[in-house]
């Protein structure tokens, strides 16, 4: 029976040491949203921006929690292309092999172009939204305030 030490939560062998850092070099990076994966891919590395600065996670990092600033996170793949996440708050666990990325929202993009695009397109939308909110919650507080009036009338009567 062949019998190695395995370390298993980085699937490294442990008796030959590890090779080229936690599985071969790589990390698997995923980024979750509420109703989807938005990317789950092998990076070389991943850097963003914490509520205390910057920071670069590679393979062999130790493992840590953090809380991320809305801002720009990039990643190198495993092919050497560097790919751009723009993203809301989020929260960031490096955890052995694997990178999770939480956040209510985040967009992709290959070039810092396309992301800023994508950004500016989201923020037209949420302004529109934000607009139509304010005017509907405005005809409401209004139509309250009518009624009120006209309830007063009612129960005063005419001799107030």
């Amino acid at each position: 029976m062949n019998s190695r030490p395995l370390d298993t939560r980085n699937g490294i062998d442990t008796a030959s040491g590890p090779r080229n850092g936690v599985n071969g070099g790589r990390m698997r990076f995923r980024v979750l949203l509420p109703n989807e994966v938005l990317l789950d891919c092998a990076v070389r590395k991943v850097v963003a921006e914490a509520i205390d600065g910057h920071f670069c996670l590679l393979p062999r990092h130790i493992d840590f929690v953090t809380a991320l600033v809305p801002g720009l996170v990039s990643f190198q793949k495993m092919d050497g292309r560097e790919e751009f996440l723009a993203t809301d708050e989020a929260v960031l666990i490096k955890c052995g092999g694997e990178v999770l990325l939480s956040t209510r929202w985040a967009t992709l993009g290959e070039h810092l172009g396309a992301v800023k695009a994508k950004v500016e397109e989201q923020m037209r939308v949420v302004d529109e939204r934000e607009r139509a909110a304010r005017s509907a919650a405005a005809r409401l507080e209004a139509g309250l305030v009518r009624r009120f009036m006209e309830f007063d009338t009612h129960v005063a009567g005419p001799f107030g």
